[in-house]
């Protein structure tokens, strides 16, 4: 069996792996950004994200922004503005702009999402690239 070709474009269809983009680490927290305007995406940024055991990312708002995690992975704690809730793998949370939310891995095992944000966010340096 052939391994799947990475970062390469079918028919117009943007194929990307998690090793193609560059990171962001933050609360314990790493973000490989997928698709973003400046990687190949107008309307919308892409993230996967895992998160250790008690990682939690700092409460932020985005302010214009709406914001969907879908869990893929492990549980954890949703925190939007002073409302807590358990999410778990299958899980989608829609963030409304301007609102301050955060994540927590609540559990033993890694926590892993995706988080699509429209308008797309402006990746103002946060990432780096990894090779």
């Amino acid at each position: 069996m052939t391994a799947p070709q990475r970062d390469v474009t079918l028919s117009g269809v943007d194929v990307r792996t998690l090793d193609d983009g560059p990171l962001n680490v933050r609360g314990g927290q790493v973000s490989h950004l997928l698709f973003a305007p400046e990687f190949g995406s107008h309307n919308v940024t892409v993230t996967w994200v895992r998160g250790e055991p008690g990682s939690q990312q700092d409460v932020h708002a985005h302010r214009e922004s709406e914001q969907i995690y879908v869990i893929v992975r492990g549980r954890g704690t949703m925190i939007v503005e002073d409302e807590e809730r358990e999410v778990e793998a299958g899980c989608a949370v829609l963030i409304p702009p301007n609102t301050r939310h955060a994540i927590r891995n609540t559990s033993a095992e890694p926590l892993e999402y995706v988080s699509a944000t429209a308008p797309p966010l402006d990746s103002g340096g946060l990432w780096r690239r990894t090779s």
